[in-house]
């Protein structure tokens, strides 16, 4: 005699241990997949038991030496952090500037370059980017006592001098967009400062974080800013090319603090929550 209700309750049994094993199944694969996943970049990194960050200590509220304190701050000095944390491994950083970076990366002596790396066409032919995470127009910085030069649609005009950072992507650009202006370009972004003050230029070009800074630090210096957005430049970690493994953990990274909260934290704590990019 069969019983309905027996019947029935044996299906769903049958049911629910068939899903049991599947899920069984795909959490294996799963787990291994990860460590397949697991690039040679991060074992090396494990293994060494640190994270060599590749940064330039100039770039005010990214990635500063301050020279009063000696301590390094902004929105890349916490972030780094965060990422050697979720690592579980120490932070080595290695000094470098937008001239000579790649080579740095190219030649192995830091693992990532975290210091708000705008993403170029040119660049990318050298380097892998991670997802962006800051994005940014430029601006002017010129001095007061330059009457001559108050906004930013007057910087294109015969007679006046700009100046740039060789390497960055302001360099580029301006060089692109120039048709009347004289563009200087210097080696040492203190250089920039020193030939607007002197008089030898009248405004150097400069995103916001830098922008920003400059009219909190020196009483002598003006902001020139576009009443129509400038070209943005994104933000974003360098890698070595060709090592998707790694580049993916950098990407899972960039995506955690977006939505954790972290990105929101600093980008807060250094006055640049205008140009962080939140959302993932």
């Amino acid at each position: 005699m069969q019983h309905p209700q027996l019947n029935c309750f044996l299906k769903k049994l049958i049911k629910a241990l068939s899903l049991s094993l599947i899920l069984i199944g795909l959490t294996s694969l799963f787990f291994q997949s990860s460590a397949f996943a697991l690039s040679e970049r991060e074992k090396n990194i494990k293994e060494a038991g640190k994270l060599r960050v590749c940064i330039w200590p100039d770039y005010f509220s990214i990635s500063y030496k301050n020279r009063k304190t000696g301590e390094l701050e902004g929105i890349d000095m916490g972030l780094s952090k965060e990422f050697a944390k979720d690592l579980g491994v120490e932070l080595e950083y290695v000094t470098t500037h937008f001239g000579i970076f790649i080579s740095d990366i190219e030649a192995d002596r830091c693992d990532i370059a975290m210091f708000g790396v705008g993403i170029t066409e040119a660049r990318a032919l050298y380097i892998d980017y991670s997802e962006p995470y800051l994005s940014s127009g430029m601006y002017g910085v010129a001095s007061k006592a330059n009457h001559h030069l108050n906004s930013w649609e007057a910087i294109d005009q015969k007679g006046v001098v700009v100046v740039v950072q060789k390497g960055t992507y302001m360099d580029g650009v301006m060089r692109d967009r120039l048709k009347n202006a004289e563009l200087m370009a210097v080696i040492k972004n203190s250089q920039r400062e020193i030939e607007v003050r002197s008089g030898r230029a009248d405004v150097f070009i400069a995103d916001y974080p830098y922008g920003q800074k400059m009219l909190q630090v020196y009483d002598w210096a003006k902001l020139l800013t576009p009443k129509e957005a400038t070209t943005h430049i994104q933000y974003a970690y360098a890698i070595k090319k060709e090592q998707p493994e790694w580049l993916e953990r950098v990407n899972t990274f960039v995506r955690a603090i977006k939505t954790d909260g972290r990105l929101e934290q600093h980008a807060k704590e250094n006055d640049l929550l205008p140009i962080a990019l939140i959302k993932p």
